[in-house]
């Protein structure tokens, strides 16, 4: 008896003649959660999509033979039809729709040929129960949490009859919590038979939760590891990864004397009008020349609210409490004149907000500073594109040109660029939200050796992270914020995780 579910053989795919996938050879086994990882651009989410019929049969070469069987998807539905479901990082869901609408959705459940509200309803508190959601079907899912609005994902793909559930970065927008209950969740589906492939750069989950681990690399097949046999490591995935070992993945920097502070914040409380609560409580923080200020706390503690309100605003807060940039004190009202002042800001979310997709390289990393390029109010072309190459090559963004749409970049190249496009406005102060969400270990490295140096040549930096391994790796000093306060700061020598979470949760 075939003991795969999945097979894809000598799977081939190109686009405008760069190989992205190159004979890759996938094999996953029914009944197991296997981990499919490599770094950005390595053809992981490109074979998932051969896979779910996103890239049809006839453009790529290559079988994909499931449960025993030759199949052609010549689109998405064909994939579905045959027990396939796929969920992306970036959630499919319809935000105005209720939950029970949203798990039906193209799936319907009719009485003739009218949808039979009550009894999708009834079906569909079936399907939150076998995910473990505890919410009233008929809210709204602009009004869940980005977790629950995950599960609900799963719930959608439950309803399908699913046999093979394919996770694309399921934990990279959740916090600790919520990564926690779902993969909770893939092994409770794994003993109801349902076979998992996460793909995910969280090496810490990976190890946790893999039967398998296949990596990939460059577009090629490099090996397939089995926890049955003791071969999940995180320092053997990374070696596999990258081709090389990265003995610590946060770059040593040599010791540094701090010099004044360059920000400080007195007292500041910023309330949202439009939620009627305050965001930021009375925080009192300062970052001084040199140094990497890290923010830890949980999912909605304020600490992306807090760096919003620093930096111009532009949510409309109303601010009370005093800012000081290198001593003098400072009113922004608008993000331009933070810009001015000195801050940027890399935000959160480079897709939606830091980023230009439609729009190439050159044009992204100028936009901040266009004057930076400009002469009497026109653009010089040429200077764009001499410094948008000179922040391709000092920041190592994999691309054939600057030319290069942003959207066709990998996570870890858009994340660089996003950082280039804020380098070149040339702050003594770089706000950091989740530097490294979504991006693989050799990306991430980079990205450490990028603050690291930043940093030596007098730059000052907060990073915000839900990663506590990255907030210990690099900080100086750690705020710690909980509901809006800052709970407590914390030196590099005393700060560790159950300190943090103590703080955290209290």
């Amino acid at each position: 008896m075939n003991p795969y579910i999945l097979e894809m053989n000598n799977i081939t795919k190109e686009f405008t003649g760069v190989k992205a996938l190159s004979n890759v050879n996938f094999k996953v086994n029914k009944g197991e959660i296997h981990c499919l990882i490599g770094e950005n651009g390595a053809g992981k989410s490109t074979l998932m999509k051969v896979l779910s019929g996103v890239y049809p049969h006839g453009t790529y070469s290559g079988d994909i033979i499931f449960e025993g069987k030759v199949q052609i998807f010549a689109k998405i539905s064909d994939s579905v039809k045959t027990g396939i479901a796929i969920i992306y990082q970036e959630l499919a869901l319809f935000p105005d729709l209720t939950v029970y609408e949203n798990i039906f959705a193209g799936n319907e459940v009719k009485k003739g040929s009218l949808v039979d509200w009550n009894q999708t309803i009834v079906k569909a508190k079936e399907m939150l129960k076998k995910v473990n959601l505890n919410v009233n079907p008929e809210v709204l899912i602009k009004d869940l949490g980005v977790g629950k609005q995950q599960l609900v994902e799963i719930a959608k793909a439950l309803s399908k009859d699913v046999k093979l559930l394919i996770l694309d970065e399921p934990t990279a927008a959740l916090n600790e919590t919520d990564s926690e209950n779902l993969l909770q969740l893939l092994r409770e589906l794994k003993k109801q038979g349902i076979t998992s492939i996460m793909i995910s750069h969280k090496l810490k989950e990976v190890i946790a939760i893999a039967d398998q681990v296949t990596v990939l690399r460059d577009g090629r097949t490099i090996c397939t590891l089995d926890a049955a046999k003791n071969e999940i490591a995180e320092n053997v995935i990374i070696k596999h990864m990258v081709g090389r070992d990265i003995d610590d993945i946060y770059p040593k920097r040599a010791d540094q004397q701090f010099g004044a502070k360059v920000l400080e914040i007195q007292n500041w409380t910023a309330f949202d009008p439009k939620l009627g609560r305050e965001m930021v409580k009375n925080a009192n923080l300062h970052v001084r020349k040199g140094e990497i200020v890290g923010i830890a706390g949980l999912m909605g503690s304020g600490r992306t609210e807090l760096a919003l309100s620093i930096f111009g605003n532009p949510r409309a807060y109303k601010l009370q409490g005093q800012l000081f940039m290198d001593g003098v004190k400072k009113v922004f009202k608008s993000p331009k004149d933070a810009i001015h002042a000195g801050i940027a800001y890399v935000t959160e979310d480079r897709k939606g907000d830091g980023l230009f997709l439609i729009q190439d390289i050159k044009q992204n990393i100028s936009v901040a500073n266009l004057k930076g390029i400009s002469s009497q109010g026109v653009i010089n072309i040429n200077e764009e594109v001499k410094i948008s190459n000179e922040y391709k090559q000092s920041l190592n963004v994999k691309a054939p040109s600057v030319e290069q749409l942003v959207g066709n970049l990998s996570g870890g190249n858009q994340q660089k660029v996003s950082l280039g496009k804020w380098l070149f406005v040339n702050p003594s102060l770089l706000i950091l939200d989740e530097p490294t969400r979504g991006i693989d270990v050799g990306a991430k490295f980079e990205i450490y050796t990028i603050m690291n140096k930043l940093i030596s040549e007098g730059m000052s930096i907060i990073m915000i992270s839900s990663e506590l391994s990255e907030v210990l790796g690099m900080s100086d000093r750690v705020y710690v914020m909980a509901e809006g306060k800052i709970k407590g700061e914390l030196s590099a020598n005393e700060a560790d995780q159950e300190k943090i979470m103590m703080l955290a949760t209290q």
